[in-house]
Formats: C-alpha cells, sequence, structure tokens
C-alpha cells in the first residue's frame, strides 16, 4: 500500500489531536508549487531545511565549547538534533504534528553565527547601524532569501507554519519577533520546540561542563534539583563517573519531559482548548512546566551562568571570538574587495555591512579562525 500525501493528511485528520496544526489546512506558502505526492508539506519543509548549506554548517558552530574544544562536546548541530529528538516526544505524547515540530526544531539555529551566543552579541554591536543582528531573523533570512536552491525563487518556500515557528522562536536567550501577528500566540509544536530548546541545552551544558572538568559533581550535587535525581539514583558525588554522569543527564531530561507534558496536557484540559484557533487566541503560552520543576531549572540555569557559561576558560573565548569577529567585519567593510565573488555582488545589492553580517553569521567558528589567519598573520598564504 502506498502512503501518498491524501492518506498521510487523513491519518493526522484521524489521529492527532483536535488543536494540533494539520498539513492539510496549511495557510500556504509564499510562491504557489505542486505539493509531494508522498510526503505532507511539512515533511517537505523539514526536508528542505536538512538540505541547505546553513543546515550542514551547523556542524562547525559552537553550542558551548568551541568546536575544536573536543570531539565530544556538542555542536550546533548536534543540540539542534536533540531539540528534535525532545520535541518530537513531547508532540507525540500531546498528540501533536511531530513532523511540523521536527521541522522548526532543525530550522530554529540556521542563523547562529559562529562562536555561539558570543558572536552574536559581536555581530549585534558591529551592525548596530544596520539594524543590529538577531539570529531569529537570520534564520529567517536564509530561508527565505539567502539559500538559493531553486528557479523559481528565493529561499526554501516553507510553509507559512515553519515561518511562524522560526519567527516565534523565543527562550530566555532567543527573542521572538514582534512584527509577525503580535497578538497571536504560535501553534503548540512552536511551543514545544520553545520548551524543548530549553530543556535540551539545561541538560546538555550541565553534561558538557561535567565533562570537560569546568563543573564537578560535588559543586552540581548543590543544585536542588540535581541533588535530588542524584539521590534517587544512588549516586555518590565523591565518587562520580562516566556512567553515573550518563545516568544523572538522562534522568534529568527525562523527569523534564514528562513534567512538560503531564502538565501541558492539565492546561490544555482546564483551558479549555478545542482548537489551533484557539491556541493562538489564548492569552499565554500552553506548553509549559509545573511550578515546582520551573523553580528549580531556574535555579538550574543561575547555576549554570555563574559556573559554567562565566568560567574563566570560557571568557577567555568569548574575548578571542570577539576579536576575531570585530577585525573581520572592519576589514571587510573597509575594503569589500577582499571578499568572495558572489559576496561582493551582495554588497553592490545589499551594502556592506549587511552583505558582511550575512558573510559572517554563515561561517562556521573554524573557517572564521582560517579567515583570520589569511587576512592578518603575514606567516599565512592566501
Amino acid at each position: 500500500m502506498q502512503m501518498t500525501r491524501a492518506r498521510l493528511e487523513d491519518g493526522e485528520r484521524r489521529t492527532l489531536a483536535p488543536y494540533a496544526a494539520f498539513a492539510g489546512a496549511s495557510r500556504g506558502r509564499l510562491h504557489t508549487e505542486d505539493e509531494s505526492e508522498f510526503r505532507t508539506a511539512f515533511q517537505k519543509d523539514r526536508d528542505r531545511v536538512i538540505h541547505t548549506s546553513a543546515f550542514r554548517r551547523l556542524e562547525y558552530k559552537t553550542q558551548v565549547f568551541v568546536n575544536y574544544e573536543g570531539d565530544y562536546y556538542r555542536t550546533r548541530l548536534t543540540h539542534t538534533l536533540e531539540v528534535a529528538q525532545v520535541a518530537r516526544a513531547i508532540s507525540r505524547a500531546l498528540g501533536l504534528n511531530e513532523d511540523l515540530a521536527e521541522t522548526v526544531a532543525l530550522a530554529h539555529d540556521l542563523g547562529h553565527p559562529p562562536f555561539g551566543h558570543a558572536g552574536e552579541r559581536t555581530l549585534d554591536r558591529l551592525a548596530a547601524d544596520a539594524g543590529g543582528f538577531d539570529h531569529n531573523r537570520q534564520s529567517l533570512r536564509i530561508v527565505t532569501e539567502l539559500e538559493r536552491r531553486y528557479p523559481g525563487f528565493a529561499g526554501l518556500n516553507l510553509t507559512w507554519e515553519t515561518l511562524e515557528g522560526i519567527m516565534k522562536h523565543e527562550t530566555e536567550y532567543d527573542i521572538a519577533d514582534a512584527s509577525w501577528e503580535p497578538d497571536a500566540r504560535p501553534s503548540l509544536e512552536a511551543q514545544v520546540v520553545n520548551v524543548a530548546d530549553e530543556l535540551a541545552y539545561n541538560a546538555h551544558d550541565l553534561d558538557d561542563g561535567l565533562r570537560s572538568g569546568h563543573l564537578s559533581a560535588v559543586q552540581v550535587a548543590e543544585v536542588g534539583v540535581v541533588g535530588r535525581l542524584m539521590q534517587r539514583l544512588g549516586v555518590d558525588p565523591a565518587r562520580f563517573d562516566n556512567r553515573a554522569r550518563y545516568a544523572l543527564i538522562r534522568e534529568l531530561l527525562g523527569t523534564m519531559i514528562d513534567d512538560t507534558i503531564q502538565h501541558t496536557d492539565a492546561a490544555l484540559e482546564a483551558t479549555g482548548i478545542a482548537s489551533i484557533d484557539d491556541v493562538r487566541a489564548h492569552g499565554d503560552t500552553l506548553v509549559r512546566h509545573g511550578a515546582d520543576l520551573a523553580g528549580e531549572l531556574a535555579e538550574l540555569k543561575r547555576f549554570l551562568y555563574r559556573n559554567l557559561y562565566h568560567h574563566h576558560r570560557q571568557i577567555r573565548m568569548t574575548r578571542k571570538a570577539d576579536h576575531i569577529l570585530e577585525r573581520l567585519y572592519h576589514a571587510y567593510v573597509v575594503q569589500p574587495d577582499m571578499l568572495p565573488p558572489d559576496v561582493r555582488a551582495e554588497v553592490d545589492r545589499l551594502g556592506a555591512q549587511q552583505a558582511v553580517v550575512d558573510y559572517l553569521s554563515g561561517m562556521t567558528d573554524r573557517y572564521a579562525t582560517v579567515e583570520y589567519r589569511k587576512l592578518f598573520d603575514p606567516m599565512t598564504l592566501t
């Protein structure tokens, strides 16, 4: 039996919750085109995102540790894949559209520059006169303009629902675009990705901090939720090994996912949400933790902020990243003739600042470092 798009769409209508986003009811694409015979619109979006150059470059972009600091640390790509896995798990349990949640998760960090949030802050400062830099907006530019793979339009021509999820991605570190239907909440699938992003980096930044030695088990045991889970698992912080670390991170992530599913389901029932229109009209976010876990996770975030993100080694790397991007930016803006021909053409079209920001934000950590050496190290050949 062939699972055609019609059958897949019918399966969604029969099996998903009434407040899910249905591919067959999508608001469509900016440019009219035929849909796939064997994929829903959201599945087609997902495949287009995965095949972009921007997605592949995430492999060599920083999550917390710069790519060349070690092969075992998360990169922006592995973080993205982990967010997609968490988003699928939550969506499946709530009867939501896994394909849309996965697609938004895979696309949500496409616009991140090299060197993580440090790189974003640097580009935002350097490009202040041109409107600054925000990776959510840059993600939208990538999928609507900068990826040029089709003869009939710029970008990927994604569905409205996927674009909404990218623009309304919002966490403690990500600000949603207020210009995109500011009075409406995004789909539950987009809300799931927002929460999945936070869950993933809470668990996995803790994991990388422990693996790197920046954090010790004795130190993290003082954090309420971590200490409680260590006790549940019978883990002794003073005799902490790799297996104990794996068990701790697995238990933490599972606890956060289960709590989100239970409290989101309770919120949906309590508010009487019966359709996606109800979701958009609701005045508050519906995908949420319970109050107890929310307080514990806030404590964990404060701990990571003080002890990992502001560890002296991380501050040193942040300073290096700022220096590299700032010197590259000024060199290219002052003398655009040093840019590759395709980027010089964008200078003529967009102006030097925007073209250089697009170019720098698309670089990987490694490529930016190599470019820096080519421009400023007299012993490095161009």
